[in-house]
């Protein structure tokens, strides 16, 4: 078995803690919506242009995505400091409470786990997964929603949404600083 069949395989535990997790928030958000919440969260004041580029919608789709949002008390809209045509969009208090108990649910059950292993073990999986992330971003082009965004280690200010594309026209796919893409669902 290649070592990438062997990863993807291993990886399915993880995955699984994660969509555990998600799965515990599904009557509250669905997958795209918080997909936007975490974007929002790590763009705050975001428009709904690099939204929709952010999350690859239509600007028609990810406009009624955030009319749901802001129906739900997820999210504030905003007038734009330059151009007050332009809507900046915010998180509310109650997403961010719901960032955190996705979060904190996540973690739990990763500890529970970790505590099965050995130091050695733990250390040879954190050593090996920030090298992993090192060689991916190396790749990268752009972020995308990611499963995992680390909002401790947010920038200053948004990071830019450049418009670039691979070989076939198609958007090529990323994740930024401080976030672990792994699939395209929370």
């Amino acid at each position: 078995m290649s070592m990438a069949a062997e990863l993807d395989t291993a990886a399915g535990a993880l995955l699984t803690v994660w969509d555990g997790a998600r799965e515990r928030t599904a009557n509250r958000i669905s997958t795209a919506q918080l997909r936007a919440v975490m974007l929002v969260e790590r763009q705050d004041g975001i428009n709904l242009r690099r939204l929709a580029a952010g999350l690859d919608m239509l600007l028609s789709s990810a406009s009624r995505l955030c009319d749901r949002l802001v129906a739900a008390g997820m999210l504030e809209r905003e007038p734009g400091r330059a151009d007050r045509r332009e809507i900046s969009l915010h998180l509310t208090a109650e997403a961010r409470r719901l960032l955190a108990e996705l979060r904190d649910d996540r973690r739990q059950h990763l500890a529970k786990i970790l505590g099965d292993m050995t130091p050695e073990g733990r250390q040879a999986l954190l050593r090996g997964l920030r090298e992993f992330d090192e060689a991916a971003r190396a790749r990268v082009v752009r972020p995308v929603s990611p499963l995992v965004p680390q909002p401790d280690e947010q920038p200053d200010h948004p990071t830019p949404l450049p418009e670039a594309r691979s070989g076939t026209d198609q958007p090529l796919r990323s994740w930024s600083a401080g976030e672990t893409a792994v699939s395209r669902t929370a």
